[in-house]
């Protein structure tokens, strides 16, 4: 493969350090003696690396390839996730980290997958585990799967968009209105916000060669900028990662990226339950 022309500019964020974010993550309790655990809300279009990013966190903090969330490489057109589903990190003997990541249906344009409004209940901790998206009708109170007393462990505490580099330049802007819709809600909760970039070596083809050259890439940083200007976070609070999908190995590299946004996911939600 030749030389990639788009990783020609001056690198534009620094490396992260893999070893000790790795131990932070692991070892990582809330202060907040009401909290079991952080809630990480992920959000994005289908096909985005919702799941696969889960997957790739519980990779890199067991040290080995994982597929706990399901994906489906050959799904078209649909979400694969349908329930409202919560998932421990498992760290090994029987213990796991003090954070959960709860995935939800993908965004679809018009009126097909999850319906913003349950998203919006959700931050709120107003949806039940297993709860089964119905793109036709939001959930209500009274409906057996609606949490009319949530505790602080039930609500969200970090709300994370996933959206691939490869298709940001393509998307909708019915797509970006869901995503600012849910961001404006969030944001009058005060819950904090950030945003991941995947599918980086699909959009780069220097980042295929070394995963290292991401921040390196013109146009990696054109779809961050993109990114930025759509939903209005900061550039700090957009991370570019390479989920595990074709990898039967784990590697520092891929980890150091993956846990760079992981500890700042971490960070944002400790700051929050402590403000309650």
């Amino acid at each position: 493969m030749g030389a990639c022309l788009c990783c020609s500019i001056e690198q534009w964020r620094d490396l992260p350090r893999h070893l000790r974010i790795h131990d932070f993550v692991k070892s990582y309790k809330p202060q907040n003696d009401e909290v079991g655990s952080l809630r990480i809300l992920l959000l994005g279009p289908i096909g985005a690396g919702k799941s696969s990013f889960i997957n790739s966190v519980e990779s890199v903090v067991k040290g080995r390839i994982c597929g706990r969330s399901l994906t489906d490489a050959a799904s078209a057109g649909s979400s694969y996730t349908k329930k409202y589903k919560t998932y421990q990190i498992n760290k090994g003997s029987q213990s796991h980290c003090s954070f959960v990541f709860s995935d939800t249906m993908g965004l679809e344009t018009g009126t097909g997958g999850v319906h913003v409004e349950d998203i919006k209940l959700a931050l709120k901790g107003h949806v039940e585990e297993g709860y089964q998206f119905n793109p036709d009708r939001q959930l209500t109170e009274g409906d057996d799967s609606y949490n009319s007393f949530p505790s602080l462990s039930d609500k969200v505490h970090v709300l994370v968009y996933v959206v691939s580099a490869n298709s940001i330049n393509i998307m909708p802007d019915d797509m970006f209105n869901k995503m600012r819709d849910v961001r404006l809600a969030a944001s009058e909760m005060e819950i904090p916000q950030l945003a991941i970039l995947t599918r980086v070596d699909e959009a780069c083809s220097g980042v295929q060669e070394d995963i290292h050259k991401m921040y390196k890439s013109r146009h990696l940083k054109e779809r961050l900028e993109e990114l930025q200007k759509q939903l209005g976070i900061s550039e700090n609070c957009i991370f570019l990662v390479k989920n595990y999908t074709s990898e039967i190995e784990t590697n520092d590299k891929m980890n150091a990226h993956i846990l760079c946004a992981l500890r700042q996911m971490i960070h944002f939600g400790e700051d929050f339950v402590n403000n309650q």
